[in-house]
């Protein structure tokens, strides 16, 4: 296993270093993933360290947490809006992708339901697992639903809307006093293992978030990680979704790969609909509008908006909507198709 891992950060540190000389955007992100995911796809047996993973996931509810201020909690009702937009658009996708997997790639319900729910992929994961589904075919389609995700928003955010993905995402912590470093540590650690603890879901992110939320508004707290922090956020969210890619199958890359990247064409297409009804209406700037209802993974689409300053609380509180939607309807699916109460 120490070996795997080894070589798994030798692999991810070569793409990182190859997107920084050839000048590519955001290295420390697409160079670990795309050189994990070949080499993956290649029959390389590549491992993650689960708890080091989660642990850098802390820094991005430590970013949220430190963008929320008392004028964020007053600006919430103006949002109200285009959280409404969520569930809609989150009963839509569950329609849509019910009746792609069943038709054309053949899953049972449960399997189709749970691929296709843009919750957390976990959580999809372990409800899907409960209610009888093909748990290894729901992990890659949404692996694949995120790396789409990842791999196309940066292309339309520097396309379409001229951002500038070659800016750092915050300062150097040789700017950060002592005192500063000391509660953004604190408030990663220990958000992180209280919510783990009373079984938060998203206890890596929503923990820390909640804690420096609190940090903030008190006053004590008045920074953003360091961009180096950010960086290794990037870089270690790279390699989890290059390494979910593990042991992959012929049959595996032809069915679920496929029926994966179809749904994310689909996706595609609902979230310009979306996209372009927000803007026409005058509801939120582009690029909020677009990381906002942008189906990808939550980690993800919060290094994007860092790495864009984009307002990421706006954001962000889509986000934990939409994911609080997704959750909160799961396990009464998990309980209906419940495979020993369907007997």
């Amino acid at each position: 296993m120490l070996s795997r891992v080894v070589l798994t950060h030798a692999i991810s540190l070569t793409g990182a270093v190859v997107f920084l000389w050839l000048h590519l955007p955001l290295p420390w992100l697409f160079g670990p993933m795309f050189s994990c995911l070949v080499t993956a796809l290649l029959g390389v047996q590549l491992a993650s360290v689960k708890w080091l993973g989660e642990g850098m996931r802390t820094i991005l509810g430590v970013a949220v947490g430190a963008t929320v201020t008392l004028g964020f909690l007053v600006s919430l009702p103006s949002i109200w809006a285009t959280l409404l937009i969520i569930p809609v658009m989150v009963i839509t996708i569950g329609i849509m992708g019910v009746w792609y997997f069943q038709r054309f790639a053949g899953y049972d319900f449960a399997t189709a339901y749970y691929a296709s729910m843009p919750g957390g992929l976990q959580d999809m994961i372990v409800f899907g697992e409960e209610a009888g589904g093909n748990v290894r075919a729901i992990s890659l389609i949404h692996a694949t639903r995120v790396l789409v995700i990842v791999v196309i928003l940066p292309f339309i955010l520097t396309v379409y809307w001229g951002a500038d993905l070659a800016q750092p995402p915050g300062a150097s912590i040789a700017t950060f006093s002592a005192d500063q470093i000391a509660i953004l540590i604190v408030c990663a650690l220990a958000g992180w293992q209280i919510a783990k603890r009373i079984g938060m879901f998203g206890s890596s992110i929503l923990g820390p978030l909640i804690l420096t939320a609190i940090a903030s508004l008190s006053g004590i707290l008045h920074t953003r990680p360091p961009a180096e922090a950010i960086w290794a956020a990037q870089y270690f969210i790279a390699i989890g979704i290059g390494t979910k890619y593990v042991g992959i199958t012929t049959k595996e890359l032809r069915r679920d790969i496929a029926a994966g990247f179809g749904f994310c064409l689909a996706l595609l297409a609902l979230t310009a609909v979306v996209v372009i009804a927000v803007l026409s209406l005058n509801l939120a700037p582009p690029v909020e509008t677009i990381l906002t209802f942008a189906p990808g993974g939550q980690a993800e689409l919060v290094v994007l908006a860092l790495i864009v300053g984009a307002d990421v609380g706006f954001v962000v509180a889509h986000h934990l909507f939409r994911i609080f939607f997704v959750i909160l309807g799961a396990p009464l699916m998990a309980r209906w198709f419940d495979p020993k109460r369907s007997r």
